[in-house]
């Protein structure tokens, strides 16, 4: 499967969804100072104070931003006479501004506004501090203009670790996830998942619009798992954590036994632990993926199965070294031989034969 797909990312997005989803969804209180069309466009991700374009440094003005207005530019303005003041914020007004927002309450000058209303720019006021305004508005715009990608796969929750299965078309990805829901575990998306890239590590996985929780299972069709199961076996959004890419089994092809050396594969620009499962009818998938999801756990906090065998292997080797004993050890096939008779776990059986 080809995760090397460019990302895309969404053009723009209008002054009006910027308030909605300030005032609507995270609760801001905004108020709109003056009645102009937010049809405006904001471009970009990154916010700016215009405090050097006011005092007339505009050569580096990036005016295609939302125009943060905090206590440092306001009270900037008010040292000025009316007449001054009016000149200064004739600095910035020329420019096609998605928008100015002024925060900690701060008053706006009638005839600011006026200018403001001519040149066609919204003005918001807010009674949040700067810090925590521009904090909501960057967190808001950075997810807006996120990198994202949509790729072929399954998308579940499993023991809350976001795994996604890969894999040719018809290979069973869609069944692997029903059975796994069967067990309790959760769907995100099926056949189309949106990856998104949020900051510089961390990847959501999603469904699409259109397909939300629908699941095709081919000799039947399409289903809904979220009425047929319930809201418990769905998620609209999770973190992705690991890639298990399903691959027909090949005698002849080497596949991993050990664990020692974890592959990882690069999505948006983000490594993803990648593991390839090799499957053939009878095998039990639904239950090695849930296994895959509980050792990423232990890994996670610290222990490492594959690296804790592989020491008690060195340091038996160590022991009958210093003893000298001469004893083998192989790696032949990734599988470690020794002598069954004298080293079994239980020294003795002590009468208890169930």
């Amino acid at each position: 499967m080809d995760f090397n797909k460019e990302p895309l990312k969404k053009r723009a997005i209008t002054v009006a969804e910027l308030y909605n989803a300030l005032t609507e969804r995270l609760g801001v209180s905004l108020e709109r100072l003056n009645k102009v069309s937010m049809n405006r466009k904001i471009v970009e991700r990154d916010i700016h104070r215009p405090g050097l374009a006011l005092a007339g440094f505009t050569n580096l003005f990036t005016y295609r931003r939302v125009q943060i207005l905090g206590n440092t530019e306001s009270r900037f303005l008010k040292q000025f006479t009316p007449e001054k003041r009016c000149e200064v914020f004739a600095n910035i007004t020329p420019y096609k501004i998605p928008c100015i927002c002024i925060t900690d309450a701060n008053d706006f000058d009638e005839d600011l506004l006026k200018m403001a209303t001519e040149a066609r720019i919204p003005v918001f006021r807010t009674s949040l501090s700067t810090t925590k305004f521009i904090y909501l508005v960057t967190d808001f715009l950075d997810d807006q203009f996120a990198p994202y990608q949509i790729f072929h796969g399954s998308m579940v929750d499993v023991y809350g670790i976001g795994m996604f299965f890969a894999g040719r078309s018809g290979i069973g990805k869609s069944e692997i996830a029903l059975d796994l829901v069967e067990r309790g575990h959760r769907l995100v998306a099926d056949d189309a998942v949106v990856i998104t890239r949020k900051g510089e590590s961390v990847l959501m996985a999603s469904g699409t619009d259109v397909m939300g929780h629908f699941m095709e299972i081919r000799g039947l069709g399409f289903i809904n798992v979220e009425k047929i199961f319930g809201v418990r076996a769905v998620r609209y959004q999770k973190r992705l954590e690991l890639v298990v890419e399903l691959m027909e089994w090949d005698s002849k092809t080497e596949y991993d036994r050990t664990g020692l050396a974890p592959k990882s594969i690069s999505i948006l620009g983000v490594p993803v632990q990648h593991i390839q499962l090799p499957i053939y009818p009878g095998k039990n998938i639904t239950v090695i993926a849930e296994v895959i999801a509980l050792n990423y756990l232990l890994k996670h906090y610290g222990y490492d199965p594959a690296q804790e065998l592989d020491k008690r292997i060195l340091e038996k080797i160590a022991e009958q070294s210093k003893g000298g004993k001469k004893k083998k050890f192989s790696f032949s096939a990734n599988k470690v031989k020794c002598n069954p008779k004298k080293d079994r776990a239980i020294e003795y059986f002590e009468h208890d034969f169930e």
